[in-house]
């Protein structure tokens, strides 16, 4: 038993412990300066990206999968949702072994989604809007059937070393084994395969059906940039690249470690750390490079030319493809943090350190970006919960930075249920139907819905490529536009987006209680903004005043959640909001009915 004096010593550890907890639960912190009254920012860093799977969006011909021409057909949409540019997914010439990026001809449009021409017409049309075109670029690899590909099988120069070719190792039987222990993305095992022809392995880090390109070989890289320059040529206003951490492998070929992750096979990429074919010191030099090519471009075209790029690699390494101020890199990295660190278990505290995390860590003078979904991952209503989706884009679009939206989160869709004699995507079949579920894509991938009619609106084809998600009688354009719904949020937070005060104000982040986390965005004389996020099961209340004095004794709801019980224009007191579980708001000291916007 505790004496006296042990017990009080108890007494005040336990005291200071809980001040100490407290004050790290309930805390604020001034995190963003903003930019100044003068500063004008350029088109990427205002406006809102959207990612379309063009296989899923809008079918114009009948054969049930989305095309060039039915996205044309819906350009109007974007506008009505403030999209400032469209990224499509790969549209070039391609056997679709992995839809699309498996690329046969970078510079031919895949009869699947179109011609040349629809694909000028689609350009235009998106330009007359003022939307940008962005496309996405796989400069990792090609498909088996790219013509470099089957010419460096062959050794016809200049294509020998176009592809990572290595020469066996012989075992003691005398039997040929890859060059290294490295495994493909795709769980099918090694990452090298053997060609009879040319009596070499060569290196396949995705499909065996998508051979590495050799980066080493300064022809390659010049080929890649006159693919890009063609691009360019084209009208396109930018371009997403793929995969760009795979680009480089240590010449050594050093076997990788274990990574001694639980629930994976011996033959499943996740089975080893991968220090020897992601994140080497060469591909930064070569994305610095894109971007320099990029930024000559804009000299002579007088607006920019956008890059962003995929990598799904440590904190510390995600940050330095910023590059720096002299020598800067793309303009932003992929954030996935809220798909990767994020889940229903987070906290107020952690969605705080998630968004710090990131704003500190960039290099100087660098843009932020805020990704909730893409094509490779659960939808967010799926991996979250279907009444966060409100709260989680209040944050997305409202925090400083460039927001990124992939096709149907601004419905609040959920992942569509494939069953195993449906899926098409390589990353499940490679696994087998036992293990498909863990690893398919084809649940985010499923098409667009437009309305309730026969197959949403997407197709009239009695095949669709993917099935529908069976929700679609209710969750789609025509019916969300009705009614208070994940869709109406949507547009008045796209809307708000472009106020002064999100566009150029400072940001303070607040973590109200254990479940409670919120920020303000402040800009001069501006309306100041304060948005709130209960990602906890129950009720809270919570007083505002506590955490900035300056705020007046009510404030005015300018956009909230479905399942907050408030409208738009109710007033509440700033010493009680009340927040039901997964509800939001934002709150604005405004007292008129429309913000002062910026002209961009």
């Amino acid at each position: 038993m505790l004496n006296n004096r042990s017990f009080n010593m108890f007494k005040v550890i336990t005291v200071c412990m809980w001040l100490f907890a407290f004050n790290n639960l309930v805390s604020s912190e001034y995190i963003y300066e903003g930019l100044s009254n003068t500063y004008e920012p350029d088109w990427w860093q205002t406006e809102i990206i959207y990612q379309i799977y063009v296989r899923s969006f809008r079918d114009s011909d009948g054969d049930g999968i989305g095309d060039l021409n039915g996205i044309t057909e819906k350009v109007s949409y974007f506008k009505s949702i403030d999209v400032g540019a469209v990224w499509l997914s790969p549209i070039f010439l391609s056997p679709q072994n992995d839809f699309g990026y498996d690329i046969s001809d970078y510079k031919e449009i895949d009869p699947i989604y179109g011609t040349m021409a629809d694909f000028e017409r689609m350009r235009d049309e998106f330009h007359k809007h003022g939307i940008k075109l962005l496309l996405d670029f796989v400069p990792n690899h090609t498909s088996d059937e790219h013509e470099w590909f089957q010419k460096s099988i062959k050794k016809i120069e200049p294509f020998t070393d176009y592809y990572v070719w290595k020469d066996p190792v012989v075992d003691k039987h005398g039997n040929n084994t890859p060059p290294s222990n490295w495994l493909g993305v795709f769980n099918s095992g090694s990452a090298w395969e053997w060609n009879d022809e040319r009596q070499q392995y060569y290196l396949h880090q995705f499909q065996v059906k998508q051979p590495d390109l050799n980066y080493r070989n300064p022809s390659v890289r010049e080929e890649i940039k006159n693919t890009l320059l063609y691009w360019l040529g084209r009208g396109v206003d930018g371009f997403r690249f793929d995969a760009v951490n795979y680009l480089f492998e240590r010449e050594d070929l050093a076997d990788e470690p274990k990574s001694n992750k639980i629930g994976y096979l011996d033959t499943d990429y996740d089975s080893l750390t991968h220090t020897s074919t992601l994140d080497q010191p060469e591909t930064y030099s070569i994305v610095r490079q894109w971007r320099q090519m990029l930024d000559s471009y804009r000299t002579r075209e007088k607006k920019t030319k956008f890059m962003m790029v995929e990598c799904y690699s440590p904190f510390n390494k995600t940050m330095m493809y910023y590059g720096n101020q002299s020598e800067p890199g793309a303009h932003f990295p992929f954030n996935f943090l809220f798909i990767n660190t994020f889940d229903q278990q987070s906290d107020a505290a952690r969605v705080h350190e998630l968004i710090r995390s990131w704003i500190k860590g960039m290099p100087s003078g660098m843009w932020p970006n805020w990704v909730l979904g893409n094509h490779d991952n659960s939808r967010v209503a799926t991996r979250t919960n279907p009444m966060l989706v409100d709260g989680l884009h209040m944050i997305q679009h409202l925090l400083p930075g460039t927001s990124v939206t992939y096709y149907g989160d601004e419905l609040g869709m959920i992942d569509t249920n494939v069953r195993w004699d449906q899926t098409v995507d390589p990353a499940g079949l490679n696994v087998g139907p036992y293990r498909f579920l863990k690893f398919s894509r084809d649940p985010v991938r499923t098409p667009f819905p437009w309305d309730s009619t026969y197959n949403a609106g997407f197709s009239n084809s009695s095949n669709l490529w993917l099935p529908l998600n069976a929700d679609y009688w209710k969750k789609n354009i025509a019916e969300e536009t009705k009614y208070k719904s994940n869709l109406r949020s949507y547009r008045q937070l796209a809307r708000l987006r472009r106020s002064l005060t999100f566009v150029k104000g400072d940001l303070h982040l607040y973590t109200l209680s254990k479940w409670v986390f919120g920020f303000s965005r402040s800009f001069y004389d501006h309306p100041t903004y304060f948005i709130v996020v209960n990602f906890g099961s129950e009720i809270e209340i919570v007083n505002l005043l506590k955490h900035r004095n300056t705020l007046p004794m009510t404030l005015k709801i300018k956009v909230s959640s479905i399942n907050s019980g408030y409208v738009t224009g109710n007033l509440v007191s700033t010493e009680s909001v009340l927040l039901r579980p997964k509800a939001a708001l934002v709150l604005t000291t405004s007292r008129i009915n429309e913000d002062t916007f910026s002209n961009l």
